[in-house]
């Protein structure tokens, strides 16, 4: 199947590293790892909980565990991958602090990708006393699966008292482009954040 990456995974995919050991967390399905495992020589496992998108990964031939993030990695022993990915997953999550903690027991690196609550266009609908619908967060206040939304400065205040190390961040425009604008006043105009975290002495 030569499906295109999404976006934003055809964004980070370059971060992983040839022939690497992946988790990939919400996995979908399994676009990502078949893309590097073809392309990369990667090899690891995708964790999602939806049916439908397990029996796809099944069908392209990845490696995947169906299972709820919110239930933590136990089943992982520490340091057991390279990278640990999580794709547009973190605003979903019960506890998302636990979940990239538990990334970072696992993995060497852990990289998360999500959308930036501080933009603009998410600040003009809050201004005008309306929950927002954006392109990068498009579903209405009844039926997203959102349930922590948080800014860039969030995200890496949070890094910062967790001792989390930032080795790397992209922060894009909803077509997944940097730009002046965002370079100047990332939590302002960011639409999409990358990141990939260490552990200190990682």
């Amino acid at each position: 199947m030569n499906t295109p990456l999404r976006a934003d995974l055809a964004a980070l995919s370059p971060w992983i590293p040839e022939g690497a050991r992946i988790l990939d967390l919400g996995c979908g399905d399994g676009g990502l790892l078949a893309h590097l495992a073809a392309r990369r020589g990667v090899h690891g496992y995708g964790l999602e909980i939806d049916p439908a998108n397990v029996a796809a990964c099944v069908a392209r031939g990845v490696n995947v565990i169906q299972a709820d993030l919110d239930q933590g990695l136990s089943d992982f022993a520490d340091g057991a991958f390279d990278v640990v990915v999580m794709s547009q997953a973190l605003q979903a999550l019960q506890r998302p602090d636990a979940v990239v903690a538990e990334m970072l027991r696992v993995g060497q690196s852990a990289i998360v990708t999500f959308p930036n609550f501080g933009h603009w266009r998410v600040r003009r609908a809050l201004l005008a006393g309306r929950m927002p619908v954006t392109p990068s967060l498009p579903e209405r206040w009844f039926d997203t699966p959102n349930i922590h939304l948080c800014t860039v400065a969030d995200f890496e205040d949070l890094c910062a008292r967790r001792g989390w190390s930032i080795s790397r961040r992209a922060l894009l425009d909803r077509r997944h482009r940097e730009s002046l604008a965002i370079r100047l006043l990332p939590n302002l105009f960011c639409e999409q954040a990358l990141y990939e975290l260490r552990r200190p002495g990682r």
